[in-house]
């Protein structure tokens, strides 16, 4: 029998709940999302109890282990409350001199502290961190906060609000009405209105209509869904709940991303816990509406982020796109009705209808509105998930938010949109981040991942790793996407190999063209924009490499030659160590010669070096 039957019983529940989750009580908050974990934050958790029973503490401080919060590039992180000190990098052993200074003795441990690298200041708090201060957190409202594993959690912090508000006092057409007065757009890259999406699929004819959930994220570098999930898997459980009400369904999926083992191990504990308090199943909340959900693994393919090669995959058939003039809001799973969103999207649901339509679309801009969720990942010195209003230019993101180019180089490009994305040159750093603007630079917003590149990336070879993936993960349907990715490929490399012929650039931007033209799906139709937007700002390196067997970047193995600067050269011999065919020679203290018939242009001399005297030509 469920623990809720009705919305008074629930009503109850909350506050006994939110009673005992009064503010100022002492919590001690370890990430676990799947970064620092990485970093062993798995120790962090038994260490802290152990201090904690020491000093007569256990069951007195409230240990939670959360979902990601964000700044993954100092992890493992632990904030304390009531104070909110923000700690990073903390390893287990410093759990007793946290225990000991800060729970009980209200100080913070300063050497575990933030200092901002600009200035050199420490920072008490997270709110005072220059990654935090710019953030608005919708879809990640609660990564850092709560336990996922613990519903109670969610619910102290308002969960399922939303789901008693439309159960007891709204009707499927005003809930879609709300969601398309909020402006929401999907947020898995194709940026079509949610509300529009949702009545039309409540007004396809047919009985049975299915909800999903889009968590299969395949973008190199993209990890938001991903810490959604992990960090709040109610939030996107409620956003489900809540759409299948609008639209009319009883039964929803949850396709997330075979390499993605925690976010399955937190939302199946979530589907559970929300069955057993009765938030999810038969006459929810004694509303008379019935709802479950079913977790699927994805094999793994990148082309089923597509929504019609993600149906026919969880059909057990062959994860391959269909013709998109088959809509899935009319012929979806099984021929009927559906609905597909991605996570993003079904974790902003909640928030719109508790505090409302007009509060969201007053964030963003005029037509991108509420906030966005981006993985930062490359040459920046602050790598990790942000959430941000829509409309924030890229410089922003880069140099406020995450602390500019790692060893103070130049920025060169900013790669969005995915593998699919388009490369936008440093010249547009003060482009506004929406639909709109990316789409006009060439780009798009894709799901949210962010790939930044210094002086020292070769946009050739990048377009070449790209369209290698593209052409690997391409499902081989349709003839422009299996062989046109491949001509590409084969150029490109040819390209980065010094083998590069006049009129190659322009075969490669008629190919571009064909794939945008004829291909079947949303990955073949975009998977030209790499190359296309580094043809547009980089045509001058293309041009290098073809007619002067030259790469600007001193990247492309073949097109380089490494040599060593006597001048900057300090014989510290760091670089003949690294060396795999000893090509470096020199006594120490003076400088050395670098053999050019022997070096194998591997680049772990440049590497090394703190001196810059590896110099590439």
């Amino acid at each position: 029998m469920a623990l809720v039957a009705d919305a008074r019983s629930f009503d109850e529940l909350c506050e006994r709940i939110r009673t005992t989750h009064a503010p100022g009580r002492s919590v001690v908050c370890v990430c676990g999302g799947t970064g620092c974990r990485a970093s062993e934050s798995e120790l962090l958790a038994p260490a802290f109890e152990q201090a904690l029973s020491e000093s007569g503490l256990a069951g007195a401080v409230d240990l939670r282990v959360t979902g990601c919060h964000g700044l993954c590039e100092y992890g493992p992180l632990v904030i304390v409350h009531p104070q909110r000190f923000f700690y990073q990098r903390v390893k287990p052993d410093d759990a007793a001199e946290i225990v000991r200074q800060t729970v009980l003795g209200g100080e913070p441990v300063e050497r575990l502290l933030y200092r901002d690298p600009a200035t050199g200041r420490l920072m008490l708090h997270d709110h005072e961190v220059p990654f935090y201060t710019r953030q608005q957190r919708i879809a990640m409202r609660d990564n850092g906060v709560i336990d996922p594993r613990r519903l109670d959690d969610y619910i102290a912090r308002g969960g399922y609000d939303a789901l008693r508000k439309v159960l007891t006092s709204m009707s499927p057409e005003q809930v879609i009405d709300e969601v398309e007065k909020s402006g929401l757009r999907g947020r898995g890259g194709g940026g079509f209105p949610t509300g529009r999406k949702w009545r039309a699929c409540r007004n396809a004819p047919g009985d049975v209509r299915y909800v999903i959930c889009n968590g299969d994220e395949g973008d190199p570098g993209a990890f938001m869904d991903e810490g959604i999930m992990e960090g709040n898997p109610h939030a996107v459980l409620e956003g489900m709940v809540v759409g299948a009400y609008a639209i009319g369904s009883r039964e929803g999926f949850i396709y997330v991303r075979g390499e993605y083992p925690l976010a399955v191990e937190r939302l199946s504990v979530a589907v559970e816990q929300a069955r057993h308090y009765g938030l999810l199943g038969y006459d929810i909340l004694g509303s008379g509406f019935s709802f479950d959900v079913t977790i699927a693994r994805g094999g793994g393919a990148f082309v089923c982020g597509e929504e019609t090669a993600l149906l026919a995959s969880l059909e057990g058939k062959a994860g391959e796109p269909r013709p998109k003039y088959v809509f899935p809001v009319e012929v979806g799973l099984w021929g009927k009705p559906t609905t597909i969103n991605n996570v993003e999207t079904w974790a902003c649901i909640a928030p719109i209808l508790t505090i409302g339509a007009d509060w969201f679309a007053a964030i963003g801009t005029e037509k991108s509105k509420g906030t966005k969720v981006f993985s930062v990942v490359g040459k920046v010195e602050n790598t990790g998930l942000i959430e941000v209003p829509m409309g924030i230019t890229l410089r922003e993101i880069i140099f406020d938010l995450c602390g500019g180019i790692k060893g103070g180089k130049k920025l060169k490009a900013v790669q969005t949109g995915g593998p699919s994305g388009g490369c936008i040159p440093a010249e547009l750093l003060d482009l506004p981040v929406d639909y709109e603007h990316l789409t006009e630079a060439g780009s798009m917003m894709g799901s949210g991942g962010m790939i930044v590149m210094d002086q020292e990336t070769c946009m050739v070879d990048l377009a070449r790793y790209f369209v290698a993936f593209l052409a690997e993960e391409s499902c081989g349907k349709c003839t422009p996407c299996r062989e046109g990715l491949r001509q590409m490929l084969a150029l490109l490399t040819r390209i980065t190999r010094g083998e590069g012929q006049p009129g190659d650039v322009e075969v490669l931007s008629e190919l571009a063209d064909t794939l945008s033209d004829a291909a079947l799906c949303g990955l073949g139709t975009t998977a030209a924009n790499p190359v296309r937007t580094t043809l547009r700002y980089f045509r001058d390196e293309y041009e290098a490499h073809v007619t002067e067997h030259r790469c600007p970047a001193g990247f492309c193995r073949d097109l380089i030659t490494f040599w060593i600067n006597t001048d900057a050269c300090t014989g510290c011999q760091a670089c003949a160590k690294v060396c795999p065919v000893q090509a470096i020679s020199g006594e120490a203290k003076k400088p050395h010669v670098l053999d050019q018939a022997t070096c194998i242009r591997c680049g772990l001399c440049r590497m090394t070096c703190r001196f810059e005297a590896v110099q590439v030509e």
